[in-house]
């Protein structure tokens, strides 16, 4: 499940969620930057008022405030190359951990700490060139996009679905293998990135939405590379949104001689204390990783008795690495999921297995109330997602009218309901600072916003966009025609891609607003819509919706991932160019990598088994046959019809609860209730004990979030990573104890 000062947690069928852990702290003022080093740009003057938009903005125009100097190259092949190293590791990491669970993080905040980490070791060797933010940015834009492969590919949960769970009546299965595996990756991995591109100038520039995490490592990379914040300019607030807002004055850069010699070993000690908890807390649960390959049975400790156990699947896998995703989860979002699992495996598996409604062992996916659940925790997934994505779609309706009302002609505008005339309040417009509207930010006016972005030399010029986001759109089509012939129609295919496009523009304002890309949601809608246009006469329905699917979710989940990444950018002054070719290179590297890593798993474990069960790939394949009309188990229909119901209701709850978020956490999250229900209680009760920990450092001693968060990724990556070790012996057949 989705939570992280990392860059996004995500489940394939839970929430991509990333922690906000230093959102709190203060930024500086902001203006250009050129690619020059330094560069210092000052921006042409312009109006202070708007018809459109208000009165003047409380920050100053772009063209009064301080230049700033952007120190560094903003796209090094060093920094490439430590991106793509620091994003295999996440990658492999995630590759084991989806395949489990569906737990997918691109953990943006450690790959930052790790850059920084391993530059700051070689500062001896790097002569005239230091290490620069703009670097740290590239190396977490290159990491991240090659780290979300698994999931944006779907090799955690659609291919396994395809490969290993689709019928033979449903023209199944099929088999990518290793070549029809690349050409898929690549085929999903390039038109979310590029048609992030022209979202950017509307959500970052003109809305200046929040995206929590991507300002959180911002932050944290501005305090590794000491910088300082800039005064107010001339008694104005500063915005905090505006670009190269988190850079300090020019004499904070390179300073080993300049800075205060105590400052300077404090902020020394500071990273290396992180660094090296994070190489601890990574070798810690590797080690307890290899001791689990000889005794497998600490991976499923009978907790509550042997009964419990056997039978009805109640155990605790007390792998660190599940304990940290409940550190970064955190107390809410865990609880929530023990709900679930209380309700699904307390509840519901005992009751449907003693009526006779699912009587196979308790295990069987397709006999046994493991497989019942599933139907109710889909209906809770399928609830939520309409509700939110309809709330998402009908705000921004609601958000524009006024501008797409004002682009209607005369006659019809006269027919539409409207205000009547009068006086307009200015309390709100004058005294809410950008961030925290809502909406978009009303503070600054059109122009200003305008200018306070990158030079035009570091922007993606509108050609690259044009012909890249029309290539993409053509290659993904290609290669799909190439993976499954005439078993998935081109209209089929190109209608997801549009589709695809569409999601992918809620899936960036849900994620630049609440943290929350709701891929899991998004991709639930295109197979439902799917159902609609697909006959279910067509032997293949099942397959294609699994591929819409696909679609759908990897362009929502590549759109909002770099979405993050240039909030990042933008905040510390790094050019959207280089952060754009970083991703590009990433996400090709990225899905070359899973495309292996997958193979090697797949070749080596039994999928599903009982180290891999990829529960996400059994809920795509039930989605599709439930939207394809496939019948239910005895019951399963009547209990995921009230299940979605009170979900929905609790869903609208929540989310028009937006200002109490104490009072929210104690509403279950229908995504969070699913997702415990659906995953075998041992990884929830581990994470579980995760969430209450965070939650007991955090109140009680006081721990900052990021050596939390630094904690967690240890743990997490050292499992995943060194689970390669085990992998190696098991193909070698070396024998447990």
């Amino acid at each position: 499940m989705a939570g992280s000062g990392t860059k996004p947690v995500s489940t394939d069928d839970g929430v991509r969620k990333r922690s906000t852990s230093l959102s709190s702290c203060s930024s500086s003022t902001s203006v250009g930057s050129s690619l020059a080093i330094p560069a210092v740009v000052n921006d042409d003057p312009v109006n202070d008022s708007s018809p459109l938009l208000g009165p003047a903005s409380p920050f100053p125009p772009p063209s009064s405030r301080p230049p700033k100097v952007i120190h560094g190259a903003h796209f090094t092949f060093r920094a490439l190359a430590v991106g793509l190293c620091v994003g295999l590791v996440i990658c492999f990491s995630n590759m084991y951990f989806g395949l489990q669970t569906g737990w997918v993080s691109t953990m943006t905040m450690p790959a930052s700490l790790l850059g920084f980490g391993i530059f700051r070791l070689l500062r001896d060797r790097l002569g005239d060139l230091p290490f620069s933010p703009v670097e740290n940015v590239l190396v977490q834009t290159v990491a991240g996009s090659m780290a979300i492969m698994p999931l944006g590919c779907g090799f955690v949960g659609v291919v396994p679905a395809m490969e290993y769970l689709l019928k033979e009546e449903e023209m199944g299965p099929v088999r990518l293998g290793l070549g029809r595996g690349l050409v898929w990756g690549l085929g999903l991995c390039f038109f979310g990135v590029v048609f992030a591109v022209p979202l950017r100038r509307q959500v970052l520039i003109r809305e200046q939405l929040k995206f929590p995490s991507g300002f959180s490592t911002a932050v944290l990379i501005s305090v590794l590379h000491g910088q300082t914040k800039s005064v107010g300019h001339a008694g104005h607030k500063e915005n905090p949104h505006g670009f190269a807002s988190l850079v300090g004055d020019d004499s904070s850069y390179g300073t080993d001689e300049v800075r205060d010699g105590e400052e300077d070993a404090k902020k020394s000690e500071g990273w290396r204390r992180n660094v090296r908890l994070l190489i601890v807390c990574f070798l810690v649960s590797g080690i307890s990783t290899f001791a689990t390959y000889f005794l497998p049975v600490l991976r499923n400790i009978p907790l509550f008795g042997s009964v419990a156990a056997g039978t009805w699947l109640w155990t605790l896998n007390p792998s660190l690495a599940y304990v940290g995703q409940g550190i970064i989860m955190g107390p809410a979002t865990t609880l929530h999921m023990l709900l679930g699992a209380v309700v699904g495996w307390g509840i519901l598996s005992p009751l449907a297995k003693n009526r006779g409604w699912a009587p196979g062992p308790v295990s069987d996916w397709e006999h046994g109330s493991k497989g019942w659940i599933v139907w109710v925790s889909l209906a809770i997934m399928l609830a939520d997602s309409v509700v939110s994505l309809g709330y998402l779609a009908f705000r921004s309706v609601r958000l524009y009218w006024p501008r797409i009302k004002s682009l209607l002609p005369k006659s019809v505008r006269g027919l539409l309901p409207g205000r009547r005339q009068g006086y307009t309040s200015l309390l709100r417009r004058d005294s809410a600072s950008p961030s925290e509207n809502d909406g978009p930010s009303v503070g600054e006016t059109e122009e200003e916003k305008e200018h306070d972005d990158a030079p035009l030399d570091q922007q993606v010029s509108n050609r690259v966009v044009s012909i890249g986001l029309a290539a993409s759109i053509l290659f993904c089509i290609v290669c799909i025609h190439f993976v499954f012939g005439d078993l998935v129609p081109l209209y089929a295919t190109v209608t997801a891609v549009f589709m695809a496009l569409v999601l992918s523009i809620m899936g960036v304002r849900a994620l630049g607003e609440t943290d929350l890309n709701p891929v899991s949601g998004i991709s639930k809608l295109a197979q439902l819509f799917f159902a609609f246009i697909i006959p279910q006469s067509n032997k293949s329905s099942v397959l294609i919706n699994l591929v819409a699917g696909a679609v759908s979710e990897a362009g929502a989940l590549q759109a909002g991932d770099l979405m993050q990444d240039l909030k990042t950018g933008h905040l510390l002054g790094a050019a959207p160019k280089a952060q754009f070719w970083g991703q590009v290179i990433g996400a090709t590297a990225g899905a070359v990598a899973s495309a292996f890593i997958y193979q090697l798993y797949t070749s080596v474990y039994t999928i599903p088994g009982d180290l891999f069960q990829v529960p996400t790939g059994y809920v795509w394949i039930f989605t599709a046959r439930l939207v394809t009309g496939e019948g239910l188990p005895p019951m399963a229909k009547e209990w995921a019809v009230g299940a979605a119901l009170l979900f929905a209701v609790t869903t609208a709850i929540r989310t028009s609860m937006t200002t109490d978020k104490r009072l929210q956490a104690l509403i279950p999250g229908g995504i969070a209730v699913a997702v415990g229900m659906y995953n075998v209680p041992s990884f929830t009760l581990a994470r579980t004990i995760g969430g209450l920990l965070s939650w007991w450092w955090r109140s009680y001693k006081g721990w900052q979030d990021t050596p939390l968060i630094v904690l967690a990724s240890g743990f997490i990556l050292g499992e995943g990573f060194l689970s390669i070790i085990n992998l190696i012996m098991q193909s070698a057949g070396v024998p447990h104890l």
